[in-house]
């Protein structure tokens, strides 16, 4: 099911009705941590990430690890992954062509990759 389709139509109309046709709605789907980061460039890149950075998701349904994987990207380069845990719905929303968009929300000087990059996925109505 598309993720427009789960929003309730109370919701719905709330941020329909106050909205004007030129505007854009995007809708927080979910807020994390970034996974696997310690593998890509981070660390090289830290000083360049600013929170409210756009990110790019990308879906690799062939990724031999997980067949839900979406890899984050940061100005073409890749930063991580989107959790395990938390992709199935992302990678369903991707997969059926809906809009999501994301940004770095938190950053962190924490010696434990899983809490160094927060980010959040917005679906765009």
């Amino acid at each position: 099911m598309r993720f427009r389709q789960r929003i309730s139509p109370l919701i719905w109309l709330v941020l329909c009705g106050s909205a004007g046709a030129a505007e854009t709605i995007r809708v927080l789907v979910q807020s994390s941590p970034l996974a696997g980061s310690q593998y890509y460039a981070v660390a090289e890149l830290w000083p360049q990430i600013k929170p409210g950075d756009h990110l790019i998701l990308i879906r690799e349904p062939d990724n031999r690890h997980d067949r839900k994987a979406i890899r984050v990207e940061w100005n073409g380069r890749p930063l991580g992954y989107v959790p395990r845990a938390e992709n199935r719905a992302v990678a369903q929303a991707i997969d059926a062509g809906e809009k999501l968009e994301a940004r770095v929300s938190r950053l962190r000087d924490d010696p434990n990759p899983w809490r160094r990059v927060e980010f959040e996925v917005f679906l765009v109505l």
